[in-house]
């Protein structure tokens, strides 16, 4: 499968996913003009919530498994020795904390397998849902069942994520743009694959359009990512030694559909369907948003990446601290408006948009 990419091209994929890890920590990435969405929304308090704070219970279940909590680290990074000590310190944090974990791109690792084990963290994480991670373009540049079987066996996954990130590749100068066919595809993946397949976009969202056929296709869960958070037309023209590309790619600073906006189109339209809401997300307060809007998860990726590279000026447990923070803002908003659990919070009725 893999003999038709050359060792420069190996190189090439292993040295990006450097410059991405750099350009997130050290750069202004966030998209401009454009939020989540979820700062348009606000919950009614209700002074007398008649509940127990320390009984509030934020257990849910994901791909087959029981979680202490509704909460996923979105999918980064991998691919280099960097990513692997990233990846490691949040599948540890992830255990600890009974979060869902999952991978960033695993196609440096399909393509050469000494970098595999930057991919293999369930050592770590032996009992939460972990998530192994593909281009979904990719299966129009040679890859297929196989490919992704191998992503999910390395990674020893409970699923598999197809992401979606047309933009991005435009912006790249390697990058692949032939996203024509993709949904058959992609169905001939969930029907082959042996493990629950979701589709997530990398930062512009997923409406209800797309999430439909793509359910249709066989998809068992849809992660929005939705604009608000990284922009990675930002993070590529970053990258970018084309002053052409570059200059584009600021055009795009604001492309995309507001996250909270991406979780209530899709409720609305797919009832039953699995819902991740990720892109922009920076405390709990705005995971008890999404998850009043309809989200079954709610996710968080760059924010937690700086806890997680570690590094001179962060705090040892800044990572872990962070991921607690997140859940007592949760609960605390579950409190402040009297739901007990997240299907009480789903159908409380006091979140108001402004």
């Amino acid at each position: 499968m893999t003999d038709h990419v050359t060792p420069e091209q190996h190189s090439q994929t292993a040295k990006r996913k450097g410059e991405h890890i750099r350009i997130c920590l050290e750069e202004e990435v966030r998209g401009s003009g454009i939020d989540s969405g979820f700062n348009g929304y606000r919950f009614r308090h209700r002074a007398l919530p008649e509940i127990a704070f320390d009984e509030i219970d934020i257990s849910t279940r994901f791909l087959g498994k029981r979680m202490r909590t509704p909460l996923l680290i979105s999918s980064m990074t991998g691919g280099t020795e960097e990513a692997f000590a990233i990846n490691l310190r949040l599948a540890e944090a992830a255990e600890a904390r009974g979060w869902a974990m999952g991978l960033g791109s695993m196609r440096a690792a399909i393509e050469k397998e000494e970098l595999a084990p930057t991919f293999r963290i369930r050592a770590a994480a032996p009992t939460i849902p972990v998530i192994a991670n593909l281009g979904a373009v990719q299966l129009n540049y040679g890859y297929g069942v196989d490919q992704c079987c191998r992503a999910v066996e390395l990674a020893e996954a409970d699923a598999l994520v197809l992401h979606l990130n047309s933009l991005q590749e435009v912006f790249q100068p390697e990058g692949d743009t032939n996203f024509r066919g993709l949904l058959a595809r992609i169905a001939d993946v969930c029907a082959q694959v042996g493990v629950p397949v979701g589709v997530k976009e990398v930062g512009w969202g997923i409406d209800s359009e797309a999430a439909a056929a793509l359910t249709e296709a066989g998809v068992s869960f849809i992660d929005v990512a939705g604009a608000g958070g990284t922009s990675w037309s930002q993070v590529e023209k970053f990258r970018s030694r084309d002053p052409l590309l570059a200059s584009a790619a600021e055009a795009f600073a604001s492309w995309g559909t507001p996250t909270a906006e991406c979780v209530s189109d899709v409720r609305a339209a797919l009832p039953d369907a699995c819902i991740i809401a990720s892109g922009g997300l920076q405390s709990g307060v705005d995971a008890a948003k999404a998850i009043a809007l309809g989200a079954d998860l709610a996710g968080y990726g760059r924010s937690l990446l700086a806890g997680a590279a570690g590094g001179p000026n962060v705090q040892a447990d800044a990572l872990h601290t962070t991921l607690e923070r997140i859940e007592l803002e949760l609960r605390a908003a579950m409190f402040g408006v009297g739901a007990g659990t997240l299907d009480a919070l789903r159908s409380c009725g006091r979140l108001m948009k402004l």
